[in-house]
């Protein structure tokens, strides 16, 4: 052995510098996938203030109604279309009513009838699309073709037609704005997560799996959903201001929540009423707030989809 090393010239033995060594560390520690996505996710200043304005919002429909005295029902006849002042911070509607709270609480029920819709959506869309993709292609035609009727018909009018028919002279409920949007908002969902089934079942570790005996519920909870959640995730984020949105449109029309429950999209309504006679910040206000929810989810979309991209990863 040590005959053979002599044959070697000895420049190729010579001792390794400090520069060399250097140059060999890891210039920073290994990050899991969802690690290297928050971090992604906190460089986005864009997302991270849609996300604080997300945070605020959330926090202050529990906290905002509470900083004054007045109820979101309660009605002073001599305080009728007050401007704001150091008493009625957004001023008081047509009925003595306090805007303050009114917009904090109606923004309160806006973000919820938004996160319901959007959890109504992702479950039947998960699992309509993950069985769709995960059954034979005969099976995958006839429900697809079936989502695909669906979907061709008319979203906005669904929601009223239903609106309408759950609906009394005083509104609709919570319910049946929920019902209303997710009859249909469903179908983009289930497109969405059978592609990404179809893409994702033919993996090698899905084969491996499947040649250990587990059947498909068991792949597709296991293996093929947990790797879909990133434009799952980025798909309810821009569902829930959708759905705002809608019940704005709704409410506008008449056909929003039963009164006297407030939400953004019946004070925007209430707003349009008295705007003929000069009074703007009944109608500034929730236009206001429905545009920062709007803004806001949207763009921490934006984001989440970029950070979720491992093709920008650096």
């Amino acid at each position: 052995m040590e005959n053979r090393i002599k044959n070697y010239p000895q420049e190729l033995f010579q001792p390794v510098t400090k520069e060399e060594r250097d140059l060999e560390q890891i210039r920073r520690p290994s990050l899991k996938y969802w690690q290297d996505v928050v971090r992604r996710l906190r460089q986005n200043k864009l997302a991270m203030l849609g996300l604080f304005i997300i945070v605020v919002m959330a926090i202050m429909t529990v906290v905002g109604p509470r900083l004054n005295e007045f109820s979101y029902k309660d009605q002073d006849y001599a305080q009728i279309n007050t401007p704001p002042n150091s008493t009625y911070w957004f001023g008081a509607d047509e009925l003595g009513r306090d805007m303050w709270t009114r917009v904090w609480v109606g923004t309160g029920y806006s973000i919820i009838i938004g996160v319901l819709a959007a959890a109504v959506d992702f479950i039947i869309g998960v699992t309509y699309g993950g069985i769709a993709g995960m059954a034979s292609r005969r099976v995958d035609s006839i429900l697809m073709r079936i989502a695909e009727i669906i979907y061709a018909i008319p979203y906005l009018l669904v929601v009223i037609l239903l609106s309408v028919a759950f609906s009394d002279q005083q509104g609709a409920s919570l319910f049946t704005l929920v019902l209303a949007m997710s009859i249909t908002g469903w179908v983009p969902m289930a497109i969405l997560v059978r592609g990404q089934v179809l893409q994702l079942k033919e993996n090698e570790y899905v084969l491996a799996a499947r040649s250990l005996g587990a059947n498909n519920r068991y792949i597709l909870k296991r293996h093929i959903i947990p790797n879909t959640l990133g434009p799952i995730l980025v798909n309810v984020t821009l569902t829930i201001p959708r759905a705002i949105f809608a019940e704005a449109t709704l409410a506008y029309m008449g056909l929003g929540l039963q009164r006297p429950l407030p939400s953004l999209g019946v004070l925007a309504n209430d707003g349009i009423k008295v705007i003929s006679v000069g009074i703007m910040y009944q109608l500034l206000f929730p236009a206001l707030f429905i545009s920062l929810i709007m803004f806001a989810f949207n763009v921490f979309g934006d984001g989440l989809r970029d950070a979720l991209d491992p093709r920008l990863r650096k």
